[in-house]
């Protein structure tokens, strides 16, 4: 139906004499005659008048006209009819105002053979158009009918000169084939018999044609007869002008022995009867029953002509293709879009790794300004420590060695100081990230407290509304309403924050899981400390409670260690006094 349509198509186009697309009712008329004459359809010469009567707008474009050309006459079509001739009767209304064949290397019949093909490799969109890759089947198949070979590059060279277009109309490729510029080297039958056996390929649905010889049913007699292989039938004529067709068959195949001085033999069985054919080869005989077994693969599988499975099985993967291609380019867009979007994070990491860089500049000079610090106090430390040991230096003759031990030991804790730094400064950024989530949870636990006094403030004063008396209560009705509005949008609010909170717990938790990484790292100091018994600690993450505190600041014990220490060193003076 889709072909029917094109070559009607062409004839609708070729009565659009303004090319304004539109076509009188009066030609439209003589156009519905001719193809029902054509199709054999009983034709009602008031049915185009009493489709539109109620369209008084003049000339009916293609749109207009195809609800009647699918009532009227494409839905009472019947199989029987001569495609052929419908479309020479198509063809005659079209190309005498498109094409003119006497600058060509065709005749008019080879021109109307071209005209078919390109209806049958054209899109089914409308202005009709042939794509370049059905070109390049159809050029292909041509050339290699006529026995010439296929050159790439000058097709290339072609497609380059079509520039975007990749596509030509019917007359178009009409003036391209008889132009010769594929076949330049061939004479002008040539051309004529590639034409025709492409357009009987292709259009007439013939597989295999050529003389065998053939047996009567009657006379026993061998006749040479022109057999044409079509999907679904084997005819065979007196000649190849395919004039008086003898008999059409469905067949099955069967090989046949040698016999009665024929050789290559075969018989075609029919419902009612069977046909002794003989090839002139071995060659020709396989290729006919080859042939022949492909048609009835065809027939089984309830398939169409191989060239139409061939062209839809084309159709589908150029929509495949494209597919892909716009899917390919959907993905391109996507992937600049996440480049852009990558960029703008690069840029604003290079912004943040400037800030971390600034601060932590900063930060390095404060603690090298705290270091100092550290050992200036450190220093006078020291400094009290040894006059506290020259006062007592009598009383405590009996712990000179410990205080050498002790010396040893700041010795040590000194060394340690220095390779301590690292783990120190992990753990201060910690400390700075901790820090941050408190304020971030304290801010969230202030927006929280002052929506829940909003929220007890707009209760207290619904419960002052509704004690009010009964005469304001009309009143009171409107504006209850919209503070109860204001308290569930309140209560969002507060939720969110609740969220909000939750949210930062779980960041500070993170951060708590990083402090206690970054505590680990020391721990392995802490030990080595505390198995010693001096004034200096490590500085670690302490007890959130109070700190006791010395007249050099935070003292490196708590109070329960002290008392500990405190009790270990009265039980030594005890027993120092007894031995004295």
């Amino acid at each position: 139906m889709a072909e029917l349509l094109k070559s009607i198509w062409h004839a609708f186009t070729a009565l659009d004499v303004d090319h304004r697309g539109k076509v009188s009712k009066s030609q439209l008329k003589v156009l519905s005659h001719n193809l029902c004459t054509v199709m054999k359809i009983p034709h009602d010469p008031v049915a185009l008048e009493e489709h539109f009567k109620d369209d008084d707008r003049g000339p009916l474009s293609n749109q207009g006209y195809m609800p009647y050309l699918n009532r009227f006459i494409l839905d009472k079509v019947r199989e029987d009819f001569d495609v052929l001739e419908f479309n020479k009767m198509c063809w005659t209304l079209c190309y005498k105002k498109n094409v003119c064949t006497k600058h060509l290397l065709i005749t008019d019949d080879d021109a109307f053979k071209v005209w078919a093909i390109f209806n049958f490799l054209s899109e089914d969109k409308y202005p009709l158009l042939i794509i370049i890759e059905e070109i390049e089947y159809f050029l292909r198949k041509l050339l290699e009918t006529m026995g010439s070979e296929w050159s790439e590059d000058k097709f290339a060279d072609y497609k380059l000169q079509l520039n975007t277009k990749n596509c030509l109309t019917a007359w178009e490729l009409i003036e391209l084939v008889g132009m010769g510029y594929f076949s330049k080297g061939m004479n002008q039958q040539t051309l004529s018999l590639g034409i025709n056996e492409v357009f009987q390929e292709l259009i007439l649905d013939v597989l295999k044609q050529g003389y065998m010889m053939k047996r009567g049913h009657k006379r026993k007699n061998w006749t040479e007869r022109w057999f044409v292989l079509r999907p679904n039938s084997l005819s065979y004529y007196v000649c190849e002008d395919l004039w008086r067709r003898k008999e059409t068959s469905f067949w099955t195949k069967t090989s046949l022995p040698d016999k009665d001085g024929k050789k290559c033999l075969f018989i075609i069985k029919c419902i009612n009867k069977s046909f002794e054919i003989s090839a002139s080869d071995k060659k020709k005989k396989q290729e006919w029953i080859q042939a022949i077994q492909t048609c009835i693969q065809l027939l089984r599988l309830g398939l169409l002509s191989p060239h139409r499975e061939a062209r839809l099985r084309r159709r589908e993967l150029r929509k495949r293709q494209h597919a892909e291609e716009e899917d390919l380019v959907e993905m391109m867009k996507q992937l600049t879009a996440a480049n852009e979007q990558k960029q703008r994070q690069l840029e604003a990491m290079r912004k943040k790794m400037e800030e971390a860089a600034a601060k932590e500049a900063f930060e390095e000079n404060r603690r090298k300004k705290t270091q100092s610090d550290l050992q200036d106090r450190y220093r006078l430390d020291l400094e009290r420590e040894k006059m506290v040991r020259q006062q007592m230096e009598q009383q405590v003759a009996q712990k000179s060695s410990e205080l050498e031990q002790y010396l040893q030991r700041v010795r040590e804790l000194e060394d340690m100081y220095h390779r301590l730094e690292e783990a120190l400064e992990d753990e201060r950024q910690t400390r700075q990230d901790e820090e941050a989530m408190r304020k971030l949870q304290s801010r969230l636990l202030e927006e929280e407290s002052t929506k829940r006094l909003e929220l007890e403030q707009i209760h207290l004063q619904q419960q002052r509304a509704l004690s009010q008396t009964e005469v304001e209560k009309q009143e009171l009705v409107a504006e209850r309403l919209a503070k109860e509005r204001e308290l569930h949008t309140a209560t969002l609010q507060l939720e969110r924050l609740e969220e909000e909170r939750k949210g930062a717990l779980e960041q500070y938790e993170e951060v708590s899981r990083k402090l206690e990484r970054a505590a680990n790292k020391t721990k392995t100091w802490k030990d080595k400390v505390a198995k010693h018994e001096g004034l200096v600690r490590l500085i670690q993450p302490g007890h959130k409670g109070p700190q006791t505190i010395t007249n050099w600041g935070p003292a490196s014990f708590t109070d329960t260690e002290l008392e500990m220490r405190k009790k270990a060193w009265q039980e030594r003076k005890n027993q120092g006094a007894q031995a004295q």
